[in-house]
C-alpha cells in the first residue's frame, strides 16, 4: 500500500498551484471543475508516486488552528529536495521571497536534514534532504 495523494482546501487555488509548481517543480493536471458544486481542483505531481490535490469550493470554513502552533490532525507534509545544499538554498529563496520560515535548516535526531516553512495558505512543509 502507498499514499496516493494528500488534499488541501484553499481559497487561492491558482496562487497555491503556482507556488508548488515554481518552488517545488510540481507538474499540474488540467483543472477539474464541477459546475453544480462550484468545486475546482488540480492534482500536482512531484518526482515519485504521491500527489497533492488542491481544492477550492465556496462555503468551506477557514481553519481555526494557529499555523505556528502544533495541533492534532495532519500537521505537515515533507518534500525531499535531494541534498542539504538544496534544503539550504530553497529555504533561503523562500525567505527572501517573503515566506515564513518556522525552523531553520538543521539535523534531526531521526536522521533528517530539514527546514520547516509555511506555504501561502499557512500549511507546514518540511523541506528535507
Amino acid at each position: 500500500m502507498r499514499i496516493e495523494h494528500i488534499a488541501i482546501w484553499t481559497y487561492n487555488l491558482e496562487g497555491l498551484r503556482n507556488f508548488y509548481m515554481h518552488y517545488f517543480d510540481a507538474s499540474s493536471s488540467e483543472i477539474y471543475h464541477n459546475h453544480s458544486k462550484e468545486f475546482r481542483s488540480y492534482f500536482l505531481s512531484f518526482y515519485g508516486d504521491c500527489r497533492l490535490e488542491l481544492m477550492e469550493m465556496p462555503g468551506i470554513p477557514k481553519s481555526k488552528n494557529d499555523v505556528v502552533k502544533q495541533f492534532t490532525g495532519l500537521i505537515h507534509f515533507a518534500i525531499s529536495v535531494g541534498s542539504k545544499e538544496k534544503v539550504d538554498a530553497l529555504t533561503n529563496t523562500l525567505r527572501k521571497d517573503g515566506f515564513k520560515v518556522l525552523k531553520e535548516p538543521h539535523s534531526t535526531g531521526d536522521g533528517y536534514y530539514e527546514s520547516v516553512i509555511l506555504d501561502p495558505d499557512g500549511n507546514r512543509i518540511e523541506i528535507t534532504s
